[in-house]
């Protein structure tokens, strides 16, 4: 196989369309994954398909889980609600074990492809407080996956790459733009309508705002 192949993790996201072009910028026929997982802001599966259109991804696959039937998150449960102020510690938007869950399933996939690559886009910097967006997270999964895999025992090693995982916001925008990663296709709130408008309340939009605000770059988003 003379392809070097990697698979992506695309929420469709802002940070995580960064990533699929930093893959592609890297040589990498990018194979990219989403998640139906019981997740209220669903149009971030549609901004996923139209971000892996734009970028020309090799081949996008949604995967249905269901997350909400353990509940534990605003994300996956209804009852509880997106907050709209910054707060302390672990916020209720955290999903319990979704990146575990994410890149395990990515891994699986990666060893049928013959890729030794996952990227994913956490950050460390410019994030919510979520434990499995930390480099120790990152490194750990990746000696499971190298312990746990027909390839990584065969010495086939796999790799997880975090390229924004110490940058900030704004820089990773700035280095999207310069990737010709199209924001605009992109849906980063919490709870973004059917059609895909965010709230600009959520922590996730205020990052995001904050980031277009720091690059000096027009925000592209649409808003309720």
């Amino acid at each position: 196989m003379n392809e070097k192949r990697a698979v992506v993790l695309l929420s469709g996201g802002l940070d995580s369309a960064t990533v699929v072009a930093m893959a592609q910028a890297e040589g990498y026929s990018c194979y990219s994954m989403s998640f139906d997982y019981g997740q209220r802001h669903r149009a971030e599966l549609q901004a996923a398909e139209r971000v892996a259109a734009q970028l020309g991804v090799r081949e996008h696959k949604v995967i249905g889980l269901d997350l909400n039937g353990i509940g534990g998150s605003a994300l996956t449960d209804e009852r509880i609600d997106v907050p709209e102020t910054p707060g302390e510690g672990i916020p209720v938007t955290y999903v319990p074990a979704r990146n575990t869950v994410f890149l395990s399933l990515a891994l699986g996939w990666a060893e049928v492809l013959g890729a030794r690559d996952i990227f994913i886009g956490v950050n460390a910097v410019d994030y919510s407080g979520y434990p499995d967006c930390r480099p120790e997270f990152v490194s750990a999964f990746e000696q499971v996956a190298n312990l746990a895999t027909k390839a990584g025992v065969e010495g086939e090693g796999f790799r997880i790459r975090a390229p924004l995982q110490m940058l900030s916001k704004a820089q990773i925008v700035q280095a999207g733009q310069r990737l010709g990663v199209d924001y605009g296709l992109t849906v980063s709130c919490y709870q973004a309508d059917v059609d895909g408008r965010a709230c600009g309340k959520c922590d996730s939009c205020r990052l995001r705002a904050a980031g277009f605000s720091e690059a000096g770059i027009a925000d592209p988003t649409r808003y309720v």
